[in-house]
């Protein structure tokens, strides 16, 4: 390259290596990206890519390797000065402010300022109002700047989460699982976004376990297994089959497993069930067999989880009944759920399932506790430990140790670890919510056997999923809510994806 000449690369990272505390997460590490490309990295859960990038957004500091921007070595130290560089990142696990405002959100630690008397400093609400309406507006997102973060739903803070990232006028933008709460239509808003920022010259890493999404955005691809650098294709090249073969060494061929569950009597009946909230579910029937998984559809806004956390005992609701092996049960909180042997597998494993500062052995045991109880005042330790390591062992949780802050275990591990901890109790009936939400193709197959398992153990489960290939491919019957209501109940030998999005889109 002559000293005029346009570098090939807008970034390289080259030999970046990280080591953690008892595993080494990025091993000889690289990654180009060419200035107007959309560039994906793609990879099992645990394989590095987020660390990849944090490393380059100057979260984590690399142990060994270097970093070329526009063709010069770079120090990123911090975030800050990654911002300064031109690089944006759009975190997998979203960390809003949820009682600030969208623009306040958007424009955290770079508010416009002005001077009250000529001399005070302060934050120009006016300007920062009216330049959040005008960036919103640029990406197709119609959300009052003034409006409090915390009322809006996980996908509508993931689109603001987008847009202040655009609101950077970056040269490099990181998206990490931007799709995973988005909306179909939210999807292409956003790829609609890309493209333009595509056209403007900005390189763009996206990360995401949506094989279709890549393929259909990307240009090139990057594959990365257990933190080491597997290679570089045009995505034309590859294929979902190539890249799942490449991403895991070894082939996926049943990704859905065989199910050996035969589904028996009602265990569990829902009547009439609404909710105190008027605007959320109403009148909601359905009932639920013993060794049954039975699917919930519907798109966002649907209130599936809104029901199901109504049952759990999270959310108060205003009329109906649950009955339990025939006899009517009242749920009025969580605790009263768990003491009929109903488990609930939340659907933001960061906000309101893992707890990120404490151990994987805590996290194991937490729902538990109570039955490992000496003399009602001290806790059996060599129980618990046993409990842990049973656990980890049965559902083959990738942890360096049962001391292991959970925070620091990929996204499928994670998951794997919550299953536990409601195994631990025992559960006849397991709510799950989202279950395969954010991890890789490995993993989802991983969960999907320990489901499949667990119904043919008796067990009963019920199912909300956005992924119509997971619904289709595991339930034994499918219904389907919109707006609230039920709106019908599909055999899962009957269902098709037409007849689900048929009753899903069935609007009042």
């Amino acid at each position: 390259m002559t000293e005029n000449s346009t570098p090939e690369y807008r970034l390289e990272m080259r030999g970046v290596v990280k080591t953690f505390p008892g595993v080494k997460a990025l091993d000889n590490a690289q990654l180009k990206l060419r200035p107007g490309a959309v560039h994906a990295l793609v990879g099992e859960n645990g394989a590095g890519k987020s660390t990849l990038m944090k490393c380059m957004f100057g979260i984590y500091k690399m142990d060994a390797g270097e970093i070329y921007y526009d063709g010069k070595p770079v120090q990123i130290t911090d975030p800050l000065n990654a911002l300064k560089l031109g690089i944006a990142m759009v975190h997998q696990e979203l960390q809003p402010i949820p009682e600030r405002s969208v623009a306040e959100n958007i424009y955290v630690g770079r508010y416009p300022m002005k001077k009250a008397l000529g001399f005070i400093p302060m934050v120009d609400h006016g300007k920062m109002n009216g330049d959040t309406a005008a960036l919103l507006k640029s990406v197709s997102m119609s959300f009052d700047p003034k409006q409090k973060l915390g009322a809006l739903s996980v996908s509508q803070m993931q689109s603001v989460e987008i847009a202040k990232a655009v609101s950077a006028d970056c040269r490099v933008l990181i998206l990490d699982e931007p799709t995973s709460s988005l909306t179909t239509h939210e999807v292409e808003s956003l790829f609609k976004i890309i493209m333009d920022l595509k056209s403007k010259g900005v390189s763009i890493v996206y990360i995401s376990h949506k094989m279709d999404e890549i393929l259909r955005i990307s240009d090139e691809v990057t594959i990365m297994r257990d933190g080491q650098y597997i290679g570089t294709w045009p995505s034309t090249e590859l294929t979902i089959n190539t890249i799942i073969t490449r991403m895991v060494g070894r082939e996926l061929a049943q990704i859905y497993p065989k199910r050996r569950n035969l589904p028996g009597e009602t265990v569990f009946e829902v009547n009439g069930f609404t909710s105190a909230n008027p605007r959320s579910f109403k009148d909601v029937s359905f009932t639920l067999r013993k060794g049954e998984i039975l699917g919930v559809g519907g798109l966002v806004g649907a209130q599936r989880t809104e029901l199901m956390e109504g049952i759990f005992g999270i959310r108060s609701h205003a009329s109906g009944s649950v009955f339990y092996n025939g006899e009517e049960i009242r749920i009025n909180r969580p605790q009263d759920a768990i003491r009929k042997h109903i488990a609930l597998l939340t659907e933001d494993r960061r906000a309101t399932g893992i707890f990120g500062v404490l151990s994987v052995a805590d996290n194991v045991s937490v729902a538990s506790l109570d039955q490992y109880l000496q003399f009602r005042v001290m806790l059996n330790d060599k129980k618990i430990a046993a409990l842990v390591r049973d656990n980890i062992n049965r559902l083959s949780i990738k942890t360096p140790s049962n001391k292991t802050l959970i925070q620091s275990l990929s996204g499928g591990n994670q998951q794997k670890v919550l299953f536990s901890r409601w195994l631990a109790n025992d559960p006849e009936i397991l709510i799950l919510d989202e279950p395969t939400r954010g991890i890789d193709v490995g993993a989802k197959s991983e969960i999907y056997n320990i489901i499949a398992e667990l119904a043919a153990q008796d067990k009963s489960i019920i199912m909300i999923s956005s992924e119509m290939g997971e619904l289709l491919g595991m339930s034994d019957r499918i219904m389907v809510m919109c707006e609230g209501r039920l709106t019908g109940i599909v055999e899962g030998t009957d269902a098709t994806q037409e007849r689900i999005m048929e009753l899903a889109t069935q609007f009042m």
